[in-house]
């Protein structure tokens, strides 16, 4: 995938539009804040197919001394989520997003950022939106992808690296403990009965990969779902954040200071995440040719590092949830596909909606399991 985000770059709103909007939104929100300016907005270029981001300071007046903080904005897509919609009244994944941060935020088991208020209102920058403190540190590149160049490579020790990948784990395991009940997350239920299963996560998968397809034919993604189906473990549901990888936290001395990006939650076993993980890492090393960085831990350690923290078992079927996690990186890149097709940037007879390298991943593993496509 990172190339073909490599070739996606566009030009993004007009920033003074943008702050003023906000300038207004902020004085709402914050009316006891005397003073009050949004200033140093910045929005850079960006893919915009996926949640559009701002970044922007505000400053006013707190008992008289000044003070300035810096804020990040998501922006809800012209067409939604990438991923599947897991329960009516969840169409808008932004208000999904922050719902599910304010809960896990509320919980205190991992590093989250102070959020404002959502906004669903789409006057006012276009879309829905939600505000959050911007929280400093460094987060490892896509393109290129941080095991082939960066400050993981160029900067970091191996005792950096070690650092980072147990603090990355040690974080899916806190989130893999959180009990989804005590945190009244009912309203993510599928089931709609307080009973969430895997089940209903390849269902829902399923049934998104029909509707995005269209008609189109896809074996590799096909047969990994009939695999799925035949061979799907048995596991409690917890909370899943869905998109489980080094790039979607905020680090500081390679420690997670913030978990982001969650437009994939879902209550389904917590496997998913250590196996999103492990694949997302095979993707960044081995698919790349890329070698291992001395320190990062391997495949089998990652494993038993989040079965120690979590106190759950994966080790037997963590194939399986390497395989549930590519298909649905796979499912969704029809839609990505679908959306560079229609922005240009992407010529149609190329079929990346099918055709890409999430897909070649996703049947080498197939493979691996002695699974024929199409049988």
């Amino acid at each position: 995938m990172a190339e073909q985000e490599e070739q996606v770059q566009k030009a993004v709103a007009d920033p003074e539009t943008y702050r003023e909007a906000l300038d207004g939104w902020m004085k709402r929100r914050m009316p006891e804040a005397t003073a009050m300016r949004v200033h140093d907005v910045d929005m850079p270029r960006a893919t915009g197919f996926s949640n559009e981001t701002v970044f922007f300071s505000a400053s006013w007046q707190e008992e008289g001394r000044p003070v300035t903080r810096r804020f990040v904005a998501r922006i809800e897509p012209p067409d939604g989520g990438l991923f599947p919609v897991q329960a009516p009244g969840l169409e808008v994944s932004c208000a999904l997003q922050h719902r599910i941060m304010q809960a896990v935020r509320d919980s205190g088991v991992v590093p989250m950022p102070e959020l404002l208020p959502f906004e669903g209102d789409a006057s006012v920058l276009g879309r829905p939106f939600f505000v959050m403190e911007f929280v400093e540190g460094r987060i490892p590149a896509d393109v290129p992808r941080y095991s082939q160049a960066g400050f993981l490579v160029d900067e970091a020790t191996p005792a950096d690296r070690a650092r980072m990948g147990e603090s990355a784990v040690a974080t899916l395991a806190a989130l893999a403990r959180l009990d989804w009940r005590e945190l009244g997350l009912s309203w993510l239920d599928p089931s709609g009965r307080g009973e969430p299963t895997l089940r209903h996560q390849l269902d829902l998968y399923r049934r998104y990969v029909v509707k995005e397809l269209a008609g189109r034919e896809h074996p590799v993604l096909e047969t990994s779902l009939d695999w799925l189906d035949r061979n799907a473990p048995e596991a409690p549901a917890g909370i899943s954040w869905g998109d489980s990888r080094l790039g979607n936290i905020i680090w500081q001395d390679y420690r997670c200071a913030s978990v982001c990006d969650w437009e994939a939650v879902a209550l389904c076993p917590p496997e998913a995440d250590i196996g999103w993980f492990v694949m997302f890492d095979r993707m960044s090393f081995d698919d790349l040719d890329a070698k291992r960085l001395e320190g990062f831990p391997t495949r089998a350690e990652q494993v038993a590092l989040w079965e120690s923290a979590s106190g759950r078992k994966v080790a037997d079927a963590i194939d399986y949830w390497e395989i549930f996690g590519a298909m649905r990186f796979d499912a969704i890149m029809i839609k990505l596909g679908d959306r560079m097709v229609r922005a240009g940037i992407v010529p149609a007879d190329l079929n990346m909606p099918v055709v890409n390298g999430t897909t070649d991943s996703l049947a080498r593993l197939l493979e691996r399991q002695g699974v024929a496509i199409g049988g």
